[in-house]
């Protein structure tokens, strides 16, 4: 069996990959553990969502090798802690929407399951962007656990 995992480096994330390592340790499962790039756009602290007109002052974007480098970091630390467990891992940095990618990473790749943490971002974020765990959970062909 084989379980893919998505981490962000949030402790949400983190929640979801030693959920995982659990599960994977008493299947004899493996984990592919994967980290979508999308440089983002966020809202600064401090405030709501700005007016069209305000964007360009109250939005920043991310560089793209920026985003690169901090998915590696993350990916190189779920798997020591899954490797650390004797869980096997591997991972896999996608391109793109987390959700678009994620599904059909996991249909291309024929995973038994995908497990996500249940909230990444920060409250205000998540209304911005929208939910990974929930479009997940409506766009994959496998199950998927969500850990709150």
């Amino acid at each position: 069996m084989q379980y893919l995992v998505a981490v962000d480096g949030s402790e949400s994330s983190i929640e979801a990959l030693e959920h995982a390592i659990g599960v994977a340790s008493l299947l004899d499962a493996g984990l592919t553990l994967v980290y979508s790039v999308e440089p983002r756009i966020l809202v600064e602290e401090g405030g709501t969502a700005p007016s069209f007109s305000e964007a360009s002052e109250r939005l920043y974007t991310e560089d793209i090798s920026e985003a690169e480098a901090r998915g590696e970091r993350v990916l190189e630390d779920a798997v020591e802690r899954a490797r650390e467990a004797s869980v096997e891992a591997d991972s896999e940095l996608l391109y793109g929407d987390p959700v678009d990618t994620i599904s059909e990473y996991a249909d291309e790749e024929e995973v038994d399951g995908v497990f996500v943490g249940h909230r990444g971002l920060s409250k205000r974020a998540q209304g911005f962007v929208g939910s990974v765990a929930t479009g997940l959970v409506e766009r994959a062909n496998v199950p998927v656990t969500v850990v709150r």
